[in-house]
């Protein structure tokens, strides 16, 4: 079969289904095509929870992205009935040269973001749980939480279908071309044409988009939800953290959100192993757990009790950790935005955004040029 729409989107994960939901709330004609289920777990956004910030620790640039983004994460929320998003303030924690420091209070001073510095008594005194090293200090900040992943996915391809959009599940994309008026993709149940295309492959990226010659390497990584040894209710009221030792290593976690069984998660930033998503090893083995447990206790005792559970999910990584969103250079209907190296899910909803302008008018009024592909082509 052949049917022709306004754009087509291919991958309806975070980015995808926000995509395909700005698109079809503007009025195009949207066909959204994804190899698994809605909100499936085999790829990047799953888990429950993702960490919202300001305080941008990787680059002040992405500032007004994260203000505008905050603006469509309440946007989402009203327009959904659900709560995918909650502010619980943030804290990141490590020695005051530490990127995880000294980034964190670069953006917040030269975007004037409301924040605090704390030193390693005051953060234990207003945050029992955390034992921070004496020497280390930690940048507070309000306006940090959390975000649903699932619930973020299902929310836009909701009201992504209601607003008109076409969506396809199981169905798996097995090639696309540019041709001269627009589009064409075939699965392995037909052929689809349009006018623009959107690909947000996520790990997929290298397969589906080899052509930008970027490199992007997929690894996995490894959520960990922890027993609390005093219960979980006393994490209830913490913020969410990054912590950085001496070491550069950082780690991250959450409140305890999911009630009494639900556990506290944890997990480390930027270690991974290479895999692909053919290779990934789902299985979470005893000796991970074990290292996990053993920087937990480090600052924060009262968390290492047993694993509840533990899941893989992946991280699809450029060169520079940075992002890639653009109009593909070969391809004038053909908009990209892949390698969001790990912490992309809290710019979802303005990267739908950005995604829409891009596909529909060619340029977007959001600061986007850091994330250029021609940045990573090789030489």
């Amino acid at each position: 079969m052949s049917d022709t729409y306004d754009v087509i989107v291919i991958g309806l994960g975070g980015m995808g289904s926000a995509a395909a939901y700005h698109l079809a709330q503007a009025g195009h004609r949207v066909l959204g095509l994804e190899k698994f289920t809605p909100a499936h777990n085999k790829g990047s956004s799953h888990g429950g929870s993702r960490i919202v910030r300001q305080s941008y620790f990787e680059d002040p640039a992405y500032v007004p992205l994260l203000l505008r983004a905050y603006e469509l994460w309440e946007q989402l929320a009203r327009d959904s009935g659900d709560e995918v998003f909650r502010l619980t303030g943030g804290l990141y924690i490590g020695p005051p040269d530490s990127e995880t420091v000294a980034g964190s209070l670069r953006a917040s001073r030269e975007w004037s973001l409301p924040h605090e510095m704390l030193d390693a008594r005051e953060i234990h005194r207003r945050f029992p749980n955390f034992t921070p090293e004496s020497k280390f200090v930690g940048l507070y900040e309000e306006q940090a939480g959390f975000a649903r992943p699932e619930l973020t996915v299902a929310a836009h391809l909701d009201l992504a279908a209601k607003a008109g959009a076409t969506l396809r599940f199981g169905e798996q994309v097995e090639s696309w071309k540019e041709t001269g008026g627009g589009v064409t993709v075939t699965t392995g149940t037909g052929t689809y044409t349009a006018g623009q295309l959107v690909i947000c492959p996520g790990a997929w990226a290298p397969e589906l988009l080899a052509d930008l010659g970027i490199g992007i390497e997929i690894e996995r990584q490894v959520m960990y939800w922890l027993d609390p040894v005093i219960g979980t209710q006393k994490f209830e009221r913490d913020p969410i953290y990054i912590a950085e030792n001496e070491a550069g290593e950082q780690i991250y976690g959450f409140p305890a959100i999911d009630g009494p069984d639900g556990g506290v998660k944890v997990a480390f930033f930027r270690k991974g192993i290479p895999c692909t998503p053919e290779t990934i090893d789902r299985q979470v083995h005893a000796e991970e757990i074990t290292e996990m447990r053993t920087r937990v206790r480090e600052l924060l005792p009262a968390l290492v009790g047993r694993a509840i559970h533990a899941a893989t999910c992946m991280y699809s990584n450029t060169s520079d950790q940075h992002f890639v969103i653009a109009r593909h250079p070969a391809h004038a209907a053909v908009t990209v935005a892949c390698g969001f190296s790990g912490h992309g899910f809290k710019f979802v909803p303005v990267v739908g955004e950005i995604l829409a302008d891009l596909a529909m008018s060619g340029g977007t009024r959001h600061p986007i040029d850091l994330f250029a592909p021609q940045r990573l082509v090789s030489l």
